[in-house]
């Protein structure tokens, strides 16, 4: 079985349409995997999913063919191979698309590779030629998923209380209520894609984004149909020396890109795991370009948390104590806003007091965080209870992006405290402009603005200068050291 499969009329069976307007089925058989020996036969209907079961006597050479399909039936085109969950044994045959009349799987695409190019406990992704010759990603939902995550979520909350009734220090039922709150919302596709379309507006300006393009005439609920993007994920060092891509670059606009997010907008992807952020040099032009990708998961911000959440940034990069504890305090955190300022910014509270642009993250820092962070879980639960909903899923992304950012090696530059503090100027800016209908007061409020970005381009020149001076200094050490042979 060759690694792309030539979908040729006759290959799949005409089926009937059931349900109205633009809805999807998938048919699925049941194989080896489900337990029944080779040769068996048999079929039926699931009503819980409307999933067809159909007969087959195809033996274990076909099931094994169409476990592969449907393996590359769905998924997210970035989601990590790492976070497959293997215990999903129905795998998908013919797939069909109903549109005003019945289509089977060869009257929508040339062909489509066997090989997923990744699965997620959600849904799997397949790479498709369309008719018309568009390279696209298909995103499936697993079966069943939609009817196990409620029970899921139930063993989870069972869970958590059975962990409070014997550790009643910690409260972790915000975890439950997150769940019950975002899973329906990953589990609809066309939120994704409404997602999806409403960030790549809203980033436009950001000639580096690529935000793959959704074919609507094509998805549903359970089934997304996006232009395919090829790229490497953003933790791989090796492909990005190979590409010559510029790892500096990509940590600079990855910082830019959230700190417009969260700061400016309030909407913020929330799931940035290496697998769904993926970089390239686009074909035509060779600049560097940041493909995002997975949009099921986003977190939309409140103006008073968003407004907040800037002025603590703006306290934290700018070594304003006072201030930290004053906006800690506004989010929730009260008498644990150290604790809180060391969650948010992974530094130790003896480097926020020195201030977090100031020195850069050491070994002996991190080996203290990580050594120190069990003594305080009872402290970490109780916050995490108390501050708004909304930090939760903004602690999560943070961590994600730090992850990245060591796996880059770029983790707490001063130039990427220096990009978050322009968002949070002009977010401020933008929000005292809205209050205020006097001309005059724009004006004044505009020239601050002008004012405070000045003082920020000036202490990155400064910044760059002593790091060049430095450069100057090692250099002519060096030359001092190790002489040129006469």
């Amino acid at each position: 079985m060759t690694s792309k499969t030539s979908l040729q009329r006759g290959a799949w069976p005409n089926l009937a349409a059931r349900g109205e307007g633009l809805s999807s089925q998938l048919f699925f058989q049941k194989n080896l995997l489900l337990g029944a020996p080779s040769g068996v036969t048999g079929g039926g209907f699931d009503p819980s999913t409307n999933i067809r079961l159909a007969p087959t006597s195809s033996g274990p050479v076909l099931s094994a063919r169409n476990i592969s399909i449907c393996e590359s039936l769905g998924g997210t085109r970035g989601t990590s191979v790492r976070r497959l969950v293997s215990r999903v044994r129905l795998f998908a045959t013919p797939w069909t698309v109903v549109h005003q009349a019945p289509l089977s799987i060869h009257d929508l695409f040339l062909s489509f590779d066997d090989t997923p190019l990744g699965a997620a406990s959600l849904a799997q992704v397949h790479k498709a030629v369309l008719r018309d010759g568009r390279t696209v990603a298909v995103k499936v939902q697993h079966p069943k998923v939609q009817a196990q995550s409620s029970k899921d979520i139930l063993l989870m909350e069972v869970l958590v209380l059975a962990v409070k009734q014997l550790f009643p220090e910690f409260e972790f039922m915000w975890l439950v209520d997150e769940a019950k709150k975002n899973l329906p919302l990953e589990l609809d596709f066309l939120n994704e894609g409404r997602n999806a379309e409403k960030v790549a507006q809203m980033l436009k300006h950001f000639d580096f984004l690529k935000v793959p393009r959704i074919y609507w005439e094509l998805s549903t609920k359970r089934v997304l149909l996006m232009e395919f993007v090829d790229g490497g994920q953003v933790n791989d060092r090796h492909y990005m020396e190979r590409n010559k891509i510029d790892v500096n670059e990509i940590s600079r606009h990855l910082g830019r890109m959230y700190s417009e997010m969260i700061f400016v907008n309030g909407f913020v992807h929330c799931d940035p795991h290496p697998g769904n952020v993926l970089v390239r040099k686009q074909p035509d032009t060779g600049k560097v370009e940041i493909v995002l990708l997975d949009h099921g998961l986003y977190q939309a911000l409140t103006e008073e948390f968003r407004l907040d959440y800037c002025r603590l940034w703006q306290s934290l990069i700018w070594t304003n104590m006072q201030s930290v504890r004053k906006y800690s305090q506004r989010l929730g955190a009260g008498d644990l806003y150290p604790l809180f300022a060391c969650m948010l910014t992974a530094r130790s509270w003896d480097a926020v007091n020195r201030g977090i642009g100031q020195t850069s993250v050491t070994a002996t820092e991190d080996s203290e965080i990580r050594n120190h962070a069990a003594n305080y879980l009872p402290q970490i639960s109780q916050l995490l209870n108390r501050v708004p909903r909304q930090m939760l899923l903004i602690f999560k992304t943070n961590d994600l992006l730090r992850g990245i950012e060591a796996a880059l090696g770029t983790r707490a530059s001063a130039s990427s405290f220096l990009n978050m503090s322009r968002c949070c100027i002009r977010a401020l800016a933008a929000h005292k402009k809205q209050k205020t209908h006097s001309l005059f007061r724009r004006a004044r409020i505009s020239l601050r603005e002008a004012f405070s970005l000045w003082k920020i381009n000036l202490h990155e020149l400064v910044l760059h200068v002593k790091g060049l001076r430095l450069t100057g200094w090692v250099w002519a050490l060096l030359c001092w050291l190790l002489p040129a042979p006469h």
